[in-house]
C-alpha cells in the first residue's frame, strides 16, 4: 500500500465550539451542550453525559454550533488521562450545541474518507503527537492548530473507503451487541418487577398472584403489603459478599502465572493493557469468572455480570455470590433494586468518598419468600437472558480486540485492504450474518416477554 506524508490541516478543518456563559447554563431545554464527558474514550464512541444535572443550554448561540447528526468531534482538553485523540460522532441533528472545549472535524472530500478520519484522529500516531504538544498545566490542553499540525501518511482515497468501511462495520456489530444487551436487561427487569416487586409471581394456578386476589399482610418493616408465607430479611440472607484483595501485595512472581486485577475501572471499560496483574496464586473465593456478580462499593455503587474472563478481584470490589441456596438472578436484581437506597446512605455519610459497609448490608431490608420455589422458577426464566448477556459481552470483547489490532496495521500500511482480499468480505459475511442472528433472537425474546406480560395484566 503507497502511502502519502500529510498535515491533518491539509486533509482536514478543525474548529472550536461557542464559548456559553454559564448563567444560561439550565436543568432542561431544547439543546444540550458538549462536553469532555460525552466521549467514551475508551470505546471512542459517543455517550450522553449523565455526571451533571445543568447540560442544557437556553441562551443564544450562532446556528454554525448546532452539531449535524454524523458530525465528527473530539476533546480540547484532557479532563482524564488518554482523552486527547479520541473522538464521538454526533447521533441526532439540531440537539447538541458544540462548546469551546470541543473541535468539529471536516474533511476535505477529495483527500480524506470521513470513516477513515474518525479513526485516523484516534490512531496512536495522533494521539501520541497531541499528548507530547499538549500544554503542561493540571488539566492538559490542546487545540484546533495543534490538531492540524500532527503529521500523518495515509493511502488514496479509494483504499481509505475500504479501511474506514471495514472498521465501521466492526463498531457497528460492537453497538449492535450492546443495544440487543440493554434489551435483555430491560426485560429481565421488568421480569423481577413483576414477580418481586408487584408481586405478581404465578401462582400455583399460574396465575398472577397478587392481580388474582393472593392474600397479602402488612410488613411494619417494609411499611408495605407482602404475600402470606413472605418475611422482612435482609441482603447477608440470601447472598455472599466477599471483597477483594489489595492486589498491589500480591504482585506475580518471575515464575508464576498473573491473573488481570479487577478494579472499578475494569468493571466500566473491561480489561486493557494498563489493567494491573496479581498472582494466579490468590484465594479461589477472589477469583472472577464470567457471569459472576461484582458490587463496587466505594465511590461508584454499581452491580454487574462480569464477562470480560477470568481475573483477581480488588479490595473495595465485592464477589456476590449464593447464601442459603438461592439463585443467582434473584439476589442480583434484589441488590440492584436496592442501589438507590445504598447512594443515599453513601452521599450522607461522605466526607472524601461515599462507601458502603457489612454493617449497611445488614440493616437492609428486603422482601423474601419463605418458599425458594418461586425463586428457583424465576431463575429458569431468567438464567437464559443471562447466558445471552454474558455471550453478546463476550463477542463484543473479541470485536473490540480485533479491531484495535487491525486498527494501527491499517494506518500504517502493513494490512492492505483491497478486495483481492476474500478474507476482509468473509470478515463482512460472518458480521452481516451475526448480526440477522442477533436481530432474530431479540425479536424471539420480545415476543415471548410480550405473551407472559400480556398474561399477567389479562390473566
Amino acid at each position: 500500500m503507497e502511502l502519502k506524508k500529510y498535515k491533518l490541516g491539509e486533509i482536514l478543518d478543525v474548529t472550536r465550539g461557542a464559548s456559553l456563559s454559564g448563567e444560561y447554563y439550565a436543568t432542561e431545554g431544547d439543546y444540550i451542550r458538549l462536553t469532555c464527558g460525552n466521549f467514551d474514550y475508551q470505546n471512542n464512541c459517543f455517550k450522553e453525559n449523565t455526571s451533571k444535572d445543568n447540560l442544557y443550554y437556553i441562551g443564544e448561540f450562532r446556528s454554525e454550533f448546532l452539531m449535524k447528526k454524523g458530525d465528527i468531534i473530539t476533546p480540547l482538553t484532557e479532563q482524564a488521562i488518554g482523552l486527547l485523540g479520541s473522538t464521538a460522532i454526533i447521533p441526532e441533528s439540531g440537539k447538541y450545541i458544540q462548546s469551546q472545549d470541543i473541535a468539529k472535524i471536516v474533511c476535505k472530500e477529495d483527500l480524506l474518507d470521513k470513516d477513515f478520519a474518525f479513526y485516523l484522529i484516534s490512531s496512536t500516531i495522533v494521539k501520541q503527537q497531541l499528548s507530547a504538544a499538549a500544554q503542561q498545566t493540571k488539566i492538559r490542553h490542546t487545540s484546533p492548530d495543534k490538531i492540524k499540525d500532527c503529521i500523518v501518511w495515509i493511502p488514496k482515497l479509494t483504499e481509505q473507503k475500504c479501511i474506514g468501511k471495514l472498521l465501521r462495520t466492526l463498531d457497528s456489530k460492537i453497538e449492535l451487541n450492546r443495544a440487543i444487551n440493554q434489551n435483555l436487561e430491560a426485560m429481565a427487569k421488568q421480569f423481577y418487577d413483576y414477580w418481586f416487586v408487584q408481586f405478581d409471581f404465578p401462582n400455583e394456578e399460574g396465575k398472577p398472584y397478587k392481580s388474582s386476589g393472593g392474600k397479602m399482610v402488612w410488613n411494619e418493616k417494609l411499611k408495605r403489603n407482602i404475600p402470606v408465607g413472605w418475611h422482612c430479611g435482609n441482603l447477608f440472607e440470601i447472598a455472599v459478599f466477599t471483597n477483594g484483595l489489595a492486589c498491589q501485595k500480591f504482585r506475580p512472581k518471575d515464575d508464576e502465572e498473573s491473573l488481570p486485577v479487577i478494579k472499578i475501572r475494569e468493571m466500566h471499560d473491561g480489561i486493557s493493557d494498563d489493567t494491573e496483574e496479581v498472582t494466579s496464586n490468590i484465594p479461589e473465593s477472589v477469583k472472577v469468572y464470567n457471569g459472576d456478580v461484582l458490587f463496587s462499593w466505594s465511590a461508584s455503587l454499581e452491580v454487574m455480570l462480569w464477562a470480560y474472563g477470568l481475573g483477581g478481584l480488588n479490595q473495595h470490589i465485592f464477589k456476590v455470590t449464593s447464601a442459603n441456596d438461592f439463585p443467582k438472578s434473584f439476589y442480583y436484581f434484589q441488590l440492584l433494586d436496592y442501589i438507590d437506597v445504598f447512594k443515599k446512605v453513601a452521599e450522607a455519610r461522605k466526607t472524601t468518598m461515599g462507601h458502603i459497609t457489612q454493617d449497611h448490608l445488614q440493616q437492609s431490608t428486603i422482601a423474601i419468600p419463605d418458599n425458594k420455589d418461586i425463586a428457583v422458577r424465576f431463575e429458569e426464566l431468567i438464567s437464559p437472558i443471562f447466558e445471552q448477556v454474558v455471550k453478546l459481552h463476550e463477542e463484543i470483547s473479541y470485536l473490540i480486540k480485533q479491531r484495535d489490532e487491525l486498527l494501527p496495521l491499517l494506518m500504517n500500511g502493513q494490512v492492505s485492504v483491497n478486495y483481492d482480499l476474500a478474507e476482509t468480505g468473509f470478515i463482512l459475511f460472518c458480521i452481516s450474518i451475526a448480526t440477522k442472528i442477533c436481530f432474530q433472537l431479540i425479536k424471539s425474546i420480545i415476543v415471548n416477554s410480550v405473551l407472559i406480560i400480556a398474561f399477567y395484566i389479562n390473566p
